[in-house]
């Protein structure tokens, strides 16, 4: 695996190519974050790379949080990270980790919190039919039968009913990168990635 990032998620926008094909894009303002702890096989029993992200106030951290900062003399930061690794050799505690490890054109993948849309049925949820609307159906937005007869007398684990929607972590996979800005830390993705503006998001 390769060292990712951390950010925050600005928005959406479209940008225009030369021939005017619009694409819709997403905007992310991601780093600069800091290198925090490095594992390795010997100690840790693998390779790791935990990075640092939004620094923050002491009194919004606990004491174990503050003392692992002050060991490596880093500033209180709000998220904490970590990316396994093939190697780490390359990479020192504090070294700040920015937009310049992707390029344009990369796939990379984005994963955050999804927007949480509440108690769902299983039309919205799981994308289940309806019953006919008309002609004394009584079964128009209802899941339906949930199970057999006397065997096996029971509802299998896992049944998809009505439930939460939404509100968990969740990846998007091979989203290719249309524009880097290095002075304001943004980075342009095609397409969507989870959750709402401000929501904190991790590349890769």
């Amino acid at each position: 695996m390769s060292l990712g990032i951390l950010g925050t998620k600005l928005g959406m926008t479209q940008i225009f190519d030369e021939s005017g094909f619009a694409t819709p894009v997403t905007v992310i303002k991601a780093g600069p974050c800091i290198v925090t702890q490095i594992k390795n096989v010997e100690k840790e029993g693998y390779n790791a790379i935990q990075i640092g992200y939004a620094q923050t106030s002491e009194k919004k951290l606990t004491k174990p949080e503050l003392g692992h900062f002050h060991k490596s003399n880093l500033p209180p930061l709000k998220h904490l990270k970590e990316y396994k690794v093939t190697s780490s050799e390359d990479i020192k505690i504090a070294d700040k980790v920015t937009v310049n490890i992707f390029s344009i054109g990369q796939l990379v993948s984005v994963s955050g919190k999804s927007i949480g849309k509440g108690f769902a049925g299983t039309i919205k949820r799981y994308n289940f039919t309806r019953g006919p609307m008309t002609h004394g159906s009584k079964n128009h937005r209802e899941p339906g039968s949930i199970g057999q007869g006397s065997t096996p007398g029971r509802v299998f684990p896992g049944k998809k009913m009505p439930g939460r929607l939404g509100g968990g972590q969740t990846m998007i996979k091979n989203l290719k990168v249309i524009h880097i800005n290095t002075e304001n830390n943004l980075l342009v993705i095609k397409g969507t990635v989870p959750g709402k503006a401000g929501n904190l998001l991790s590349v890769r």
